[in-house]
C-alpha cells in the first residue's frame, strides 16, 4: 500500500511540473531560480554522511525558517555536544542565508518528495530525528522517516486560516500522515487544536521561536557595520519598509518625498521581500528623481567627498534583522496586498515604531499581542500610512513609547527555544534506546 501511494503522488508531482514547466524555465533564465541542486533535489544526491554519532536533519524552508532555526539548532548543540547536525532547505535564498549563517554544518539542497530522490537522500544521511520548521507535511519524505524508524517532528508549528481549511478538506488523508509524526510543538493553544483537529496524535504547546534569539541591543556589532556603509549620523531619522511587495515601496517613496523637506535628518531604507524585484525598485527609484544607492554597492563608509544618499535600496539576503537595529520608524510589507504580511517581531525587538497594513492574516496571533498593548498600529491605506509617519517624526516620545512597548512585549514571552529542546530531547533519547535494542538482538 505505500509503493502505490508513492507512486501515484510520484505520478502527480511529474505531472504538476510537466504544467509548470514553462514558468520554472522562464524563472530559471529571467531570475536564476531552480538552476542550483537538480542532483540534491530530483535525485537525492545530497551529501554523504559517514560518522556513526546521532545525526538530526533541520529542514526549513526558506529565508525565514533558516534564520528561525538558530536559536533552537544553538540550543541542541550544547544539550548535545556528541550529535550531528545536517540542515536543508528549499529555496536559493534560503540555501544561500544557510551556507552562511551555519557555515560548520552540512547544508544541502532538500530534495522533492519524489520517493527514489528521499530514499536516496535517507540512505545518504541516515537521520536519528527529522525536525520540520513550521509546516513541511510531505508524504513520502515523512512516511520514509516513520517506515525507517526516524522521528519526525515539527517545531514552531503554525497553521494560517488558508491552510487549515485546505488540509480540512482532505482530513482523512492529512490525519494519516499527521499519525506518522512523534510530536508538533505548536506557537500557540490555537494552533494546537487545529493540528488535533487534523488528527495529529502528539501536539504541545511551546510558544513561537521568533520571540527567542531577539536582538534589542542597537549597538550590536554587525547593525553597527550597517550604519557606518551607509553613514547614517547619529541625528539621522531613520524610515524604513522591510519585506515590501508592490505597491508598498511607492506609498513609502511618496510620503518620504513629501516629508524630506521639513525633515532634512529623514534617511528611506527599502527592502523588498523578494530579490527578483530588487531591479523593479531600482527603476522605481530612477524615476522617483531621489538621490539613492543600492546596498551591494556600498564598499566603503561614506566621506565628505561622496555624501551618503537619502534613498538606501537593500539589494541582499538576510540583513533585514540588523538593518531594522538602524530604525526609528518602519513599516513591515507584504500587509497592503494578498499576501497576509510578514515577520514584525524584528522591528519589535529594537523598540521601532511600527506599522503594518490591513492583511496580516498570517501573524494574527502576533499582531493581536502587539495592538493589545499598544505596540504597533494597522493603517488602512497610504493615507493612514503617511498619517503614521507624520506623527511619528512630530512627536518622537510618542514613537518611542510604542516601540518600548512592543519591545517589552518581545522580551515578555521568550523562552520558547528551551521548551521546545525540552520537547524533543526525550525522542532523541528514545530513538537512540530503540537502536541499541536492534543492535543488541
Amino acid at each position: 500500500m505505500f509503493r502505490l501511494e508513492s507512486w501515484l503522488l510520484n505520478f502527480a508531482y511529474a505531472t504538476l511540473i510537466l504544467i509548470a514547466s514553462p514558468w520554472i524555465v522562464w524563472s530559471a533564465i529571467r531570475h536564476g531560480k531552480y538552476r542550483e541542486g537538480f542532483g540534491e533535489k530530483f535525485l537525492g544526491r545530497v551529501p554523504l554522511r559517514v560518522d556513526s554519532r546521532t545525526c538530526i536533519w533541520l529542514h526549513a524552508v526558506s529565508v525565514g525558517e533558516v534564520n528561525l532555526l538558530q536559536t533552537t539548532l544553538n540550543e541542541l548543540r550544547t544539550r548535545l555536544p556528541n550529535a550531528e547536525f545536517v540542515i536543508s532547505t528549499t529555496t536559493k535564498t534560503g540555501y544561500d542565508l544557510a551556507c552562511k549563517k551555519y557555515a560548520d554544518q552540512t547544508v544541502f539542497y532538500c530534495p522533492l518528495d519524489f520517493s527514489w530522490a528521499v530514499r536516496n537522500a535517507w540512505q545518504r544521511v541516515r537521520p536519528d530525528m527529522l525536525v520540520l520548521a513550521e509546516l513541511e507535511l510531505w508524504p513520502n519524505l515523512i512516511r520514509l522517516a516513520n517506515q525507517r524508524g526516524t522521528k519526525v517532528t515539527i517545531i514552531n508549528g503554525r497553521l494560517s486560516d488558508n491552510s487549515f481549511r485546505g488540509y480540512r478538506r482532505f482530513r482523512p488523508l492529512v490525519s494519516r500522515l499527521l499519525n506518522h509524526i512523534d510530536l508538533v510543538a505548536a506557537q500557540n493553544e490555537e494552533t494546537a487544536a487545529r493540528f488535533l483537529a487534523l488528527g495529529a496524535k502528539d501536539v504541545q504547546v511551546s510558544g513561537s521561536l521568533k520571540f527567542d534569539g531577539a536582538v534589542t541591543d542597537r549597538q550590536n556589532e554587525r547593525t553597527q557595520a550597517l550604519c557606518e556603509l551607509a553613514g547614517f549620523d547619529p541625528d539621522d531619522v531613520v524610515f524604513l519598509a522591510g519585506s515590501t511587495q508592490a505597491p508598498e515601496e511607492k506609498y513609502a517613496l511618496e510620503i518620504f518625498q513629501r516629508l524630506s523637506q521639513q525633515h532634512p535628518t529623514l534617511r528611506l531604507v527599502l527592502v523588498p521581500r523578494h530579490p527578483e524585484r530588487f531591479d523593479e525598485v531600482a527603476h522605481l527609484l530612477d524615476e522617483s528623481g531621489e538621490v539613492w544607492t543600492r546596498r551591494s554597492s556600498l564598499i566603503t563608509p561614506p566621506s565628505a567627498l561622496h555624501p551618503p544618499p537619502s534613498v538606501l535600496l537593500v539589494d541582499t539576503i538576510g540583513e533585514l534583522g540588523a538593518w531594522w537595529g538602524t530604525a526609528s520608524l518602519g513599516l513591515v510589507g507584504g500587509s497592503f496586498g494578498s499576501r497576509g504580511g510578514q515577520n514584525m517581531l524584528e522591528p519589535a525587538t529594537y523598540g521601532v515604531a511600527t506599522c503594518f497594513g490591513p492583511n496580516t492574516k498570517n501573524f494574527r496571533d502576533i499582531v493581536a499581542q502587539l495592538l493589545a498593548v499598544d505596540g504597533a498600529k494597522v493603517v488602512q491605506d497610504q493615507t493612514e500610512f503617511e498619517e503614521f509617519v507624520v506623527r511619528a517624526l512630530d512627536d518622537p516620545n510618542w514613537a518611542t513609547a510604542m516601540g518600548s512597548r512592543a519591545q517589552n512585549l518581545v522580551l515578555s514571552q521568550q523562552g520558547a527555544t528551551q521548551r521546545t529542546v525540552d520537547l524533543l530531547l526525550p525522542l532523541v533519547s528514545s530513538h537512540q534506546s530503540q537502536v541499541t535494542k536492534t543492535q543488541a538482538a
